[in-house]
C-alpha cells in the first residue's frame, strides 16, 4: 500500500534532469518510488497525470503533479527543509546549468555518438524540440563547443577554490552543486574520455564529482505506471500553494488556462488555474477516472494564457 504523501519520481535512468531530482532525494536521505517511464513517446501513463507534459522527470506526490526538474527540487526543498540546499542564488546556477550549460553539453555528446542513436529516437526528440536533431551540424559544432564546455567548467573549479569547503556550497552541497553536477555527470557518463579530456587539470572539480557521487539517491523502491495512476485516484490535491494577488495572471484565477514551456518540450497543458505566485503555477485538471489532478510549473521558463 502506497501512502498518498510518498514521492514518486517519473523518470529513467540516464535522463540528466532526473538525475538532478535522484540526487536532491540523497541529499535529503529519503525514501521515494521509482516509476521508469521510457525516453521516447508513447508516454501513455506520464501524460495521463500531466495532461500532455512529457519530459521527464515529473514528481508525483498523491494527486499533486510537478512538472520540470526545477520546481522538483524546489518543491523537496519545501516538504523537507532540513538540511537546507536552497540558499542565497542558487537557483540562478540551476537555471544556467538547465539552459546555456546543458545547451553546450548536448551537441558534444550527439556529435560524438550521433550515428549510434536510434531512428526512432531522433524523430522523437524532433517533434519534442519542434526542430531538426542535425547529427552532423552537431559534428561540425563540437570541437567549437569544447571549448565552451571546458570554459563553463573552469567556473566550478574556480568556485570551489573559492569555497568555504570542498562544495560550491560550502561545507555541505547546496542546490548549486545538484545543478552544476549534471551536465558533468551527463558528459562523463555518455562520452567518459570527452569528459576526461575536457576536465583535465580541474583537480577540484574532480574530487567535487567523486563526493558527490556517493551522497546516492535516498532509498529507492520501484513502482509501476499503473500503481501510480491508482494513487492518484485514490488521494485530493493539496492546498498549500499561496496564491498571489499581484501575479499578473492573477486576474485569471479560476478561470481556464494553458501553460507550456517556453523553450521546447512545449507540450500545451489546460486547466483552472488555481493558484500563481513568483516561483509556481498550479492548474487543476479533470482528468477522467483519476479525478481531479494539480499540475504546478515553475513560473520560470513556463508561459501562460487564457484558454
Amino acid at each position: 500500500m502506497v501512502a498518498a504523501a510518498e514521492i514518486i519520481l517519473h523518470h529513467y535512468d540516464a535522463s540528466p534532469f532526473s538525475e538532478k531530482a535522484r540526487l536532491m532525494l540523497g541529499l535529503k536521505a529519503l525514501a521515494w518510488r521509482s516509476v521508469v517511464t521510457p525516453n521516447m513517446m508513447p508516454k501513455p501513463d506520464l501524460v495521463s497525470l500531466t495532461g500532455g507534459y512529457r519530459r521527464a522527470p515529473v514528481m508525483q506526490v498523491g494527486a499533486d503533479v510537478f512538472c520540470d526538474s526545477q520546481l522538483i527540487l524546489a518543491e523537496i526543498e519545501r516538504r523537507v527543509p532540513s538540511p537546507a540546499v536552497a540558499r542565497g542564488m542558487d537557483r540562478a546556477v540551476n537555471l544556467w546549468a538547465d539552459r546555456p550549460f546543458f545547451q553546450t553539453t548536448v551537441p558534444i555528446i550527439f556529435g560524438e555518438l550521433g550515428d549510434k542513436v536510434p531512428r526512432a529516437f531522433i524523430e522523437d526528440r524532433e517533434k519534442l524540440s519542434g526542430r531538426a536533431f542535425d547529427v552532423a551540424a552537431m559534428k561540425a559544432s563540437s570541437t567549437p563547443l569544447r571549448g565552451q564546455w571546458r570554459a563553463q567548467a573552469a567556473w566550478i573549479e574556480s568556485a570551489l577554490a573559492a569555497s568555504a569547503g570542498p562544495f560550491l556550497g560550502g561545507e555541505r552541497p547546496s542546490l548549486a552543486d545538484v545543478s552544476a553536477y549534471m551536465n558533468v555527470w551527463f558528459l562523463a557518463g555518455a562520452t567518459p574520455a570527452v569528459a576526461g579530456n575536457l576536465l583535465a587539470g580541474f583537480e577540484r572539480v574532480r574530487r567535487w564529482r567523486e563526493s558527490l557521487a556517493t551522497v546516492g539517491h535516498g532509498v529507492r523502491a520501484e513502482m509501476t505506471g499503473a500503481e501510480a495512476l491508482a494513487v492518484a485516484r485514490a488521494a485530493d490535491p493539496g492546498h498549500f500553494t499561496e496564491h498571489d494577488p499581484a501575479d499578473p495572471i492573477a486576474a485569471l484565477r479560476g478561470e481556464k488556462i494553458t501553460v507550456r514551456a517556453d523553450d521546447y518540450g512545449r507540450d500545451v497543458v489546460a486547466g483552472a488555474l488555481v493558484a500563481a505566485n513568483a516561483e509556481r503555477l498550479v492548474v487543476q485538471r479533470e482528468a477522467g477516472d483519476l479525478g481531479r489532478i494539480h499540475v504546478h510549473f515553475p513560473r520560470v521558463g513556463y508561459m501562460a494564457a487564457p484558454a
